[in-house]
Protein backbone atom coordinates (compact mmCIF):
# COMPACT_ATOMS: atom_id res chain seq x y z
CA UNK A 1 0.00 0.00 0.00
CA UNK A 2 1.61 3.53 -0.63
CA UNK A 3 1.83 5.85 1.91
CA UNK A 4 3.56 9.14 3.04
CA UNK A 5 5.96 8.93 6.35
CA UNK A 6 5.38 12.08 7.51
CA UNK A 7 2.32 14.38 6.32
CA UNK A 8 1.79 17.43 7.42
CA UNK A 9 0.12 18.65 10.21
CA UNK A 10 -3.93 19.08 9.75
CA UNK A 11 -4.57 22.79 9.55
CA UNK A 12 -8.29 23.93 11.55
CA UNK A 13 -9.24 27.18 10.13
CA UNK A 14 -12.30 28.83 12.43
CA UNK A 15 -14.54 31.34 10.88
CA UNK A 16 -17.31 31.77 13.57
CA UNK A 17 -19.14 34.75 11.75
CA UNK A 18 -19.04 32.44 8.50
CA UNK A 19 -17.98 35.28 6.55
CA UNK A 20 -18.82 35.57 2.92
CA UNK A 21 -14.68 37.32 2.42
CA UNK A 22 -13.71 34.13 4.10
CA UNK A 23 -15.44 31.76 1.70
CA UNK A 24 -14.65 33.86 -1.27
CA UNK A 25 -11.31 33.31 -0.08
CA UNK A 26 -11.00 30.33 -0.42
CA UNK A 27 -12.83 29.70 -3.31
CA UNK A 28 -10.04 32.25 -5.37
CA UNK A 29 -7.49 30.07 -4.00
CA UNK A 30 -8.95 26.85 -5.71
CA UNK A 31 -6.40 26.43 -8.85
CA UNK A 32 -5.86 22.43 -10.19
CA UNK A 33 -3.51 23.14 -12.24
CA UNK A 34 -1.60 24.89 -9.46
CA UNK A 35 -1.36 22.09 -7.04
CA UNK A 36 -4.45 23.67 -5.16
CA UNK A 37 -8.08 22.21 -4.35
CA UNK A 38 -11.18 23.75 -2.87
CA UNK A 39 -13.90 21.53 -2.00
CA UNK A 40 -17.57 22.89 -1.16
CA UNK A 41 -19.02 19.80 0.18
CA UNK A 42 -22.49 18.79 -1.59
CA UNK A 43 -25.01 20.38 1.25
CA UNK A 44 -27.35 17.94 3.11
CA UNK A 45 -25.52 15.08 2.97
CA UNK A 46 -22.92 13.21 4.82
CA UNK A 47 -22.35 10.55 2.41
CA UNK A 48 -18.46 9.06 2.31
CA UNK A 49 -19.06 8.73 -1.72
CA UNK A 50 -20.30 11.57 -2.31
CA UNK A 51 -17.09 13.53 -0.59
CA UNK A 52 -15.16 11.61 -2.79
CA UNK A 53 -16.69 12.62 -5.77
CA UNK A 54 -16.38 16.46 -4.64
CA UNK A 55 -12.97 15.86 -4.65
CA UNK A 56 -12.86 14.14 -8.21
CA UNK A 57 -14.99 16.65 -9.24
CA UNK A 58 -12.43 19.57 -8.38
CA UNK A 59 -9.80 17.39 -10.04
CA UNK A 60 -12.25 17.98 -12.98
CA UNK A 61 -12.73 14.60 -13.29
CA UNK A 62 -16.15 13.52 -14.31
CA UNK A 63 -18.83 11.97 -11.51
CA UNK A 64 -20.47 9.49 -11.03
CA UNK A 65 -17.72 7.21 -11.73
CA UNK A 66 -18.87 4.16 -13.57
CA UNK A 67 -17.95 0.52 -13.25
CA UNK A 68 -18.15 -0.03 -9.42
CA UNK A 69 -20.61 -1.25 -7.04
CA UNK A 70 -22.89 1.30 -6.26
CA UNK A 71 -22.23 1.78 -2.63
CA UNK A 72 -18.70 1.09 -2.70
CA UNK A 73 -16.80 4.35 -1.46
CA UNK A 74 -13.19 3.00 -1.71
CA UNK A 75 -12.79 2.83 -5.40
CA UNK A 76 -13.42 6.25 -5.47
CA UNK A 77 -11.41 7.30 -2.90
CA UNK A 78 -8.37 5.26 -4.30
CA UNK A 79 -8.87 7.39 -7.68
CA UNK A 80 -8.88 10.54 -6.20
CA UNK A 81 -5.40 9.41 -4.27
CA UNK A 82 -3.92 8.51 -7.88
CA UNK A 83 -4.98 11.84 -9.45
CA UNK A 84 -3.72 14.06 -6.63
CA UNK A 85 -0.34 11.96 -6.69
CA UNK A 86 -0.20 11.99 -10.55
CA UNK A 87 -1.01 16.30 -10.72
CA UNK A 88 1.33 16.93 -8.02
CA UNK A 89 -1.60 18.37 -6.07
CA UNK A 90 -0.56 19.48 -2.42
CA UNK A 91 -3.19 21.23 -1.10
CA UNK A 92 -6.58 20.76 0.06
CA UNK A 93 -9.07 23.05 1.88
CA UNK A 94 -12.57 21.86 2.85
CA UNK A 95 -15.17 24.00 3.25
CA UNK A 96 -18.15 23.34 6.30
CA UNK A 97 -15.79 21.00 7.82
CA UNK A 98 -17.78 21.08 10.95
CA UNK A 99 -20.39 19.16 9.19
CA UNK A 100 -18.31 16.41 8.33
CA UNK A 101 -19.22 12.94 10.36
CA UNK A 102 -16.37 10.69 11.91
CA UNK A 103 -16.79 8.09 8.50
CA UNK A 104 -16.03 11.22 6.37
CA UNK A 105 -13.12 12.68 8.60
CA UNK A 106 -11.83 9.17 8.55
CA UNK A 107 -12.06 8.90 4.78
CA UNK A 108 -10.15 12.60 3.91
CA UNK A 109 -7.27 11.60 6.59
CA UNK A 110 -7.01 8.32 5.01
CA UNK A 111 -6.16 10.56 1.63
CA UNK A 112 -4.25 13.20 3.20
CA UNK A 113 -1.70 9.80 4.34
CA UNK A 114 -1.85 8.52 0.95
CA UNK A 115 -0.67 11.56 -0.99
CA UNK A 116 0.90 14.09 2.03
CA UNK A 117 -1.86 16.38 1.26
CA UNK A 118 -1.97 19.68 3.38
CA UNK A 119 -5.54 19.48 4.57
CA UNK A 120 -6.93 22.43 5.70
CA UNK A 121 -10.39 22.21 7.21
CA UNK A 122 -12.58 25.44 7.77
CA UNK A 123 -15.19 25.03 10.29
CA UNK A 124 -17.61 28.12 10.94
CA UNK A 125 -17.78 27.94 14.48
CA UNK A 126 -16.40 29.67 17.49
CA UNK A 127 -14.38 26.27 18.99
CA UNK A 128 -13.25 22.98 17.23
CA UNK A 129 -16.17 20.72 16.53
CA UNK A 130 -15.78 17.66 18.96
CA UNK A 131 -16.18 14.98 16.04
CA UNK A 132 -13.49 17.20 14.62
CA UNK A 133 -11.27 17.12 17.54
CA UNK A 134 -12.09 13.20 18.09
CA UNK A 135 -10.80 12.26 14.51
CA UNK A 136 -7.67 14.69 15.48
CA UNK A 137 -6.97 13.21 18.28
CA UNK A 138 -3.76 11.50 17.67
CA UNK A 139 -2.89 13.56 14.41
CA UNK A 140 -0.93 16.57 14.09
CA UNK A 141 -2.51 19.73 14.06
CA UNK A 142 -2.98 23.69 14.53
CA UNK A 143 -5.78 25.70 14.44
CA UNK A 144 -5.62 29.22 13.35
CA UNK A 145 -8.11 31.83 12.87
CA UNK A 146 -10.17 32.59 9.55
CA UNK A 147 -9.22 36.39 9.52
CA UNK A 148 -5.04 34.76 9.48
CA UNK A 149 -5.57 32.68 6.69
CA UNK A 150 -7.93 33.68 4.59
CA UNK A 151 -8.09 37.40 3.75
CA UNK A 152 -10.72 39.00 1.74
CA UNK A 153 -9.91 38.32 -1.67
CA UNK A 154 -11.05 41.04 -4.14
CA UNK A 155 -14.74 42.41 -3.91
CA UNK A 156 -16.23 41.36 -7.84
CA UNK A 157 -16.22 44.56 -10.01
CA UNK A 158 -19.20 45.84 -12.53
CA UNK A 159 -17.13 44.38 -15.23
CA UNK A 160 -18.00 41.69 -17.05
CA UNK A 161 -15.27 38.52 -16.22
CA UNK A 162 -13.41 37.81 -18.74
CA UNK A 163 -14.57 34.68 -21.74
CA UNK A 164 -13.31 31.88 -21.08
CA UNK A 165 -9.76 30.94 -23.66
CA UNK A 166 -11.71 29.86 -27.00
CA UNK A 167 -10.81 26.58 -28.17
CA UNK A 168 -10.93 26.52 -32.05
CA UNK A 169 -11.21 22.34 -32.03
CA UNK A 170 -13.86 22.21 -29.34
CA UNK A 171 -16.80 20.28 -30.51
CA UNK A 172 -14.99 18.80 -33.51
CA UNK A 173 -13.75 15.45 -34.98
CA UNK A 174 -10.44 15.21 -34.39
CA UNK A 175 -8.68 12.78 -37.40
CA UNK A 176 -5.48 11.61 -35.66
CA UNK A 177 -3.01 9.07 -37.96
CA UNK A 178 -1.67 7.35 -34.89
CA UNK A 179 -5.07 5.96 -34.56
CA UNK A 180 -4.95 4.46 -37.98
CA UNK A 181 -2.79 1.18 -36.87
CA UNK A 182 -4.83 0.78 -33.26
CA UNK A 183 -7.08 -1.99 -34.20
CA UNK A 184 -4.77 -5.20 -34.79
CA UNK A 185 -5.51 -9.04 -35.82
CA UNK A 186 -2.72 -10.71 -34.25
CA UNK A 187 -2.88 -12.10 -30.85
CA UNK A 188 -0.75 -10.90 -27.46
CA UNK A 189 2.70 -11.67 -27.38
CA UNK A 190 4.39 -13.18 -25.01
CA UNK A 191 5.46 -11.24 -21.70
CA UNK A 192 8.92 -9.39 -22.21
CA UNK A 193 11.09 -7.71 -19.49
CA UNK A 194 13.53 -6.71 -21.75
CA UNK A 195 15.98 -3.62 -22.44
CA UNK A 196 13.94 -1.86 -25.76
CA UNK A 197 15.84 0.37 -27.24
CA UNK A 198 14.70 4.27 -28.13
CA UNK A 199 11.80 4.24 -30.84
CA UNK A 200 14.51 6.76 -33.13
CA UNK A 201 16.92 4.28 -33.03
CA UNK A 202 14.58 1.15 -34.37
CA UNK A 203 13.82 4.08 -37.14
CA UNK A 204 10.37 4.46 -35.86
CA UNK A 205 8.45 7.42 -35.86
CA UNK A 206 4.84 8.18 -35.05
CA UNK A 207 3.42 10.86 -36.36
CA UNK A 208 3.63 13.89 -35.06
CA UNK A 209 0.28 16.14 -33.81
CA UNK A 210 -0.05 19.90 -34.84
CA UNK A 211 0.44 21.84 -31.42
CA UNK A 212 -3.48 23.26 -32.05
CA UNK A 213 -4.68 19.59 -32.45
CA UNK A 214 -2.09 18.02 -29.45
CA UNK A 215 -3.26 20.48 -26.82
CA UNK A 216 -7.34 19.83 -27.97
CA UNK A 217 -6.62 16.00 -27.94
CA UNK A 218 -5.20 16.87 -24.01
CA UNK A 219 -7.70 19.11 -22.88
CA UNK A 220 -10.08 16.20 -23.61
CA UNK A 221 -8.57 13.10 -22.35
CA UNK A 222 -7.56 14.79 -19.12
CA UNK A 223 -11.73 15.59 -18.33
CA UNK A 224 -12.34 12.42 -20.27
CA UNK A 225 -13.00 9.96 -17.16
CA UNK A 226 -11.81 9.50 -13.80
CA UNK A 227 -10.63 6.19 -14.67
CA UNK A 228 -6.67 6.60 -15.70
CA UNK A 229 -6.11 3.66 -17.24
CA UNK A 230 -8.79 4.11 -19.94
CA UNK A 231 -7.36 7.94 -20.87
CA UNK A 232 -4.06 6.38 -20.36
CA UNK A 233 -4.54 3.93 -23.36
CA UNK A 234 -5.69 6.34 -25.44
CA UNK A 235 -3.14 8.93 -24.76
CA UNK A 236 0.00 6.34 -25.41
CA UNK A 237 -1.81 5.31 -28.73
CA UNK A 238 -1.98 8.85 -29.61
CA UNK A 239 1.84 9.52 -29.20
CA UNK A 240 2.95 6.05 -30.27
CA UNK A 241 0.99 4.72 -33.21
CA UNK A 242 0.84 1.38 -31.29
CA UNK A 243 -2.05 -0.97 -31.74
CA UNK A 244 -4.09 -2.70 -29.00
CA UNK A 245 -1.47 -5.61 -29.01
CA UNK A 246 1.28 -3.49 -28.59
CA UNK A 247 -0.43 -1.52 -25.61
CA UNK A 248 -1.89 -4.78 -23.67
CA UNK A 249 2.03 -6.20 -23.46
CA UNK A 250 2.69 -2.23 -21.10
CA UNK A 251 3.36 -3.49 -17.10
CA UNK A 252 3.42 -0.65 -14.65
CA UNK A 253 7.53 -1.57 -14.50
CA UNK A 254 8.01 -0.36 -18.50
CA UNK A 255 6.76 2.93 -17.10
CA UNK A 256 9.60 4.86 -16.32
CA UNK A 257 9.25 6.41 -12.15
CA UNK A 258 8.71 9.69 -13.69
CA UNK A 259 6.93 8.82 -16.65
CA UNK A 260 9.28 10.05 -18.74
CA UNK A 261 9.52 6.73 -21.11
CA UNK A 262 7.56 4.20 -21.51
CA UNK A 263 8.33 0.54 -23.18
CA UNK A 264 6.15 -1.40 -25.58
CA UNK A 265 6.51 -4.90 -26.67
CA UNK A 266 5.31 -7.36 -29.46
CA UNK A 267 7.92 -10.07 -29.97
CA UNK A 268 9.87 -9.02 -33.02
CA UNK A 269 6.07 -8.73 -35.02
CA UNK A 270 6.13 -5.60 -35.83
CA UNK A 271 9.29 -2.87 -35.42
CA UNK A 272 10.26 -5.11 -31.93
CA UNK A 273 10.12 -3.91 -28.36
CA UNK A 274 10.87 0.10 -28.14
CA UNK A 275 11.07 2.49 -25.47
CA UNK A 276 8.86 5.64 -26.59
CA UNK A 277 9.23 9.43 -24.89
CA UNK A 278 5.87 10.29 -23.20
CA UNK A 279 5.20 14.26 -23.71
CA UNK A 280 4.14 15.73 -21.03
CA UNK A 281 0.40 16.29 -21.10
CA UNK A 282 0.25 12.57 -21.53
CA UNK A 283 2.62 12.02 -18.45
CA UNK A 284 0.33 12.74 -15.71
CA UNK A 285 -2.68 10.03 -17.13
CA UNK A 286 0.15 7.13 -17.20
CA UNK A 287 1.42 8.22 -13.66
CA UNK A 288 -2.43 8.29 -11.98
CA UNK A 289 -2.76 4.57 -14.24
CA UNK A 290 0.68 3.31 -12.34
CA UNK A 291 -0.53 5.30 -8.93
CA UNK A 292 -3.87 2.99 -8.68
CA UNK A 293 -1.95 -0.30 -9.05
CA UNK A 294 0.27 1.14 -6.21
CA UNK A 295 -2.35 1.92 -3.88
CA UNK A 296 -4.58 -0.86 -4.77
CA UNK A 297 -2.35 -3.54 -4.92
CA UNK A 298 1.02 -2.64 -3.57
CA UNK A 299 2.44 -4.46 -6.83
CA UNK A 300 2.46 -3.92 -10.82
CA UNK A 301 0.54 -5.15 -13.44
CA UNK A 302 -1.09 -4.43 -16.42
CA UNK A 303 -0.59 -0.87 -17.02
CA UNK A 304 -4.06 -0.17 -19.00
CA UNK A 305 -6.04 -2.60 -16.87
CA UNK A 306 -7.64 -1.86 -13.38
CA UNK A 307 -6.89 -3.47 -9.99
CA UNK A 308 -10.12 -1.99 -8.55
CA UNK A 309 -12.31 -4.81 -10.59
CA UNK A 310 -14.42 -2.15 -12.73
CA UNK A 311 -17.16 -3.28 -15.27
CA UNK A 312 -18.89 -2.24 -18.41
CA UNK A 313 -16.59 0.49 -19.61
CA UNK A 314 -16.06 0.85 -23.20
CA UNK A 315 -13.50 0.00 -25.10
CA UNK A 316 -10.80 1.79 -26.24
CA UNK A 317 -12.60 2.54 -29.93
CA UNK A 318 -15.49 3.45 -28.04
CA UNK A 319 -14.04 5.28 -25.34
CA UNK A 320 -12.13 7.56 -28.27
CA UNK A 321 -15.15 8.00 -30.52
CA UNK A 322 -17.29 9.23 -27.46
CA UNK A 323 -14.70 12.48 -27.53
CA UNK A 324 -14.39 12.31 -31.10
CA UNK A 325 -10.93 10.84 -31.98
CA UNK A 326 -10.61 8.44 -34.80
CA UNK A 327 -8.56 7.78 -36.97
CA UNK A 328 -8.44 9.48 -41.12
CA UNK A 329 -11.66 8.09 -42.84
CA UNK A 330 -12.80 7.59 -46.25
CA UNK A 331 -13.25 10.82 -48.37
CA UNK A 332 -17.34 11.54 -48.05
CA UNK A 333 -19.72 10.80 -50.81
CA UNK A 334 -20.78 14.31 -52.83
CA UNK A 335 -24.41 14.90 -52.09
CA UNK A 336 -26.08 15.63 -55.65
CA UNK A 337 -26.70 18.93 -56.57
CA UNK A 338 -30.30 19.75 -55.28
CA UNK A 339 -30.95 16.74 -52.95
CA UNK A 340 -32.63 17.97 -49.81
CA UNK A 341 -32.49 14.62 -48.10
CA UNK A 342 -30.55 14.90 -44.78
CA UNK A 343 -27.66 12.70 -45.08
CA UNK A 344 -27.27 10.35 -41.96
CA UNK A 345 -23.41 10.79 -40.42
CA UNK A 346 -21.46 8.43 -41.14
CA UNK A 347 -20.12 5.68 -38.69
CA UNK A 348 -16.49 5.91 -37.85
CA UNK A 349 -14.21 2.97 -39.65
CA UNK A 350 -11.44 1.75 -37.29
CA UNK A 351 -9.14 0.09 -40.15
CA UNK A 352 -6.69 -2.82 -40.08
CA UNK A 353 -3.56 -1.52 -40.99
CA UNK A 354 -0.92 -3.94 -41.89
CA UNK A 355 2.26 -0.51 -42.00
CA UNK A 356 3.70 -1.29 -39.04
CA UNK A 357 4.24 -5.23 -39.37
CA UNK A 358 7.17 -6.35 -40.01
CA UNK A 359 6.44 -10.42 -41.20
CA UNK A 360 6.24 -11.14 -44.41
CA UNK A 361 3.29 -13.14 -43.99
CA UNK A 362 0.96 -9.82 -42.62
CA UNK A 363 1.52 -7.93 -46.14
CA UNK A 364 -0.42 -10.88 -47.54
CA UNK A 365 -3.39 -10.00 -45.37
CA UNK A 366 -6.37 -9.07 -47.11
CA UNK A 367 -6.74 -5.40 -47.56
CA UNK A 368 -8.65 -4.25 -44.47
CA UNK A 369 -8.54 -0.59 -44.53
CA UNK A 370 -12.08 0.13 -46.06
CA UNK A 371 -11.53 2.98 -47.80
CA UNK A 372 -9.18 4.92 -44.80
CA UNK A 373 -5.87 6.35 -45.97
CA UNK A 374 -2.99 4.47 -45.36
CA UNK A 375 -1.20 5.75 -42.33
CA UNK A 376 2.00 7.84 -43.03
CA UNK A 377 5.72 6.53 -43.14
CA UNK A 378 7.43 5.64 -40.06
CA UNK A 379 10.77 5.10 -40.79
CA UNK A 380 13.38 7.62 -41.52
CA UNK A 381 14.08 6.81 -44.85
CA UNK A 382 10.83 6.77 -46.31
CA UNK A 383 9.46 9.95 -44.22
CA UNK A 384 12.49 11.80 -46.37
CA UNK A 385 11.57 10.21 -49.30
CA UNK A 386 7.93 11.36 -49.07
CA UNK A 387 9.35 14.59 -48.13
CA UNK A 388 10.91 14.58 -51.62
CA UNK A 389 7.72 13.73 -53.08
CA UNK A 390 8.31 10.03 -54.28
CA UNK A 391 6.40 7.33 -51.70
CA UNK A 392 8.62 4.33 -51.51
CA UNK A 393 7.36 0.83 -53.42
CA UNK A 394 6.12 -0.23 -50.42
CA UNK A 395 4.05 2.35 -49.03
CA UNK A 396 0.15 2.91 -49.97
CA UNK A 397 -2.55 1.42 -51.52
CA UNK A 398 -1.39 -1.84 -52.91
CA UNK A 399 -2.86 -1.40 -56.17
CA UNK A 400 -0.53 1.39 -56.68
CA UNK A 401 2.90 -0.22 -55.43
CA UNK A 402 5.57 -0.17 -57.79
CA UNK A 403 7.21 -3.56 -58.24
CA UNK A 404 10.08 -4.01 -56.70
Amino acid sequence: MLSCDNPPPVTVILDPGDDLVHTRAALAVHAPESGRLTVHPTPGTDSVLTLAYGVLAALDKPVPVPGYRQLDTAPAWTLAAAWILATRTSHLMLLRAHFLTPHRLGALLQLRDRTGLRLALVCHTRHVPAPVGRALAGVAHHVAEATALLPAAEPPTATPPEPAKRRPLANRWLNLPALTTLTAFDSATRPCQCTAPVAEDRDFFAPVLPALTEAEVAHRLHRATAHPHLAAQLATAVFTAASTTQLDTAHVRDLAPDACTITLHDDGLRQGCMTHHVPAWARPLLLAAAFVWHIASGTGGPLFTDPLGSNGLPYLTDFAERFKLRPPQPPRLKRRKGSRAPTKPPETIWPCSPAHYALSWAMQEPDLMYGCPHPPPHTRRTIDAYKRGWPPPYFGQRSLRRSR
